[in-house]
């Protein structure tokens, strides 16, 4: 029963709850707040190892977020695709990449943080918190992987419903209640990094820089003596 009772907070309320915190805050942080959505680069400050951890991290993520999202949105045809050994393999091995390429810039991201005093001065404890949230998602996601194979098709099959039964605030726990504890350890934190969001410099990403396409060049001008 009590087993019962805490699938119902972590797979119920612990979503609602965050989707709510996610909607709210977003919303009242671009009305209340729209200069705090920025990435806030410190790129200027430090920029060799700033490419070499951001780059992978970033097209890293970008494809598994990609590649969870059309598993959630198409499902059946993802699972029309697995039917094929070779073509499940294929992306089996392409998801476990770049999860170890998000893992590798991530890892990169942080020890730049703590190797570069002026990065460390300029980096928040939200920062440090967002940082810990990701790696263990990331690791986490990883561990599914090479633990818990064929990710993509039981995706598809239990994951994708439970989440649309979460969308269409009818519930249904069933589909992951059986689920291995490393899976539902990865589904909570996936809510509970979702809730923490807006508080983040992550926000940015949901500000797409249209302005760009059409405004005039910048022109900096650097006015002091040469060093």
């Amino acid at each position: 029963m009590s087993q019962h009772f805490l699938d119902q907070f972590l797979f119920v309320a612990l979503p609602y709850v965050c989707l709510f915190t996610f909607f709210l805050m977003t919303v009242y942080r671009y009305r209340m707040q729209s200069f705090s959505y920025s990435s806030l680069s410190s790129q200027f400050l430090e920029n060799k190892h700033h490419f070499w951890a951001v780059v992978p991290f970033h097209y890293g993520i970008l494809v598994v977020t990609a590649g969870h999202m059309i598993a959630f949105l198409i499902p059946r045809t993802i699972l029309a695709w697995n039917s094929h050994p070779l073509r499940l393999y294929v992306l089996e091995v392409s998801a476990l990449a770049f999860g170890l390429l998000t893992l590798v810039g991530l890892i990169g991201v942080v020890v730049r943080r703590f190797s570069n005093t002026k990065i460390k001065n300029v980096t928040t404890p939200t920062d440090w918190i967002l940082f810990v949230m990701l790696l263990l998602q990331t690791i986490s996601g990883i561990s599914v992987a090479l633990f818990h194979p064929w990710g993509s098709a039981w995706f598809a099959s239990n994951l994708s419903p439970y989440l649309w039964s979460i969308f269409k605030l009818n519930p249904d726990v069933s589909y992951v209640a059986a689920m291995p504890h490393l899976v539902k350890f990865h589904i909570v934190l996936a809510f509970l990094t979702i809730g923490f969001f807006p508080f983040t410099r992550l926000v940015h990403v949901l500000v797409i820089p249209n302005p760009y396409l059409w405004r005039k060049p910048q022109v900096v001008r650097w006015y002091g003596r040469r060093g």
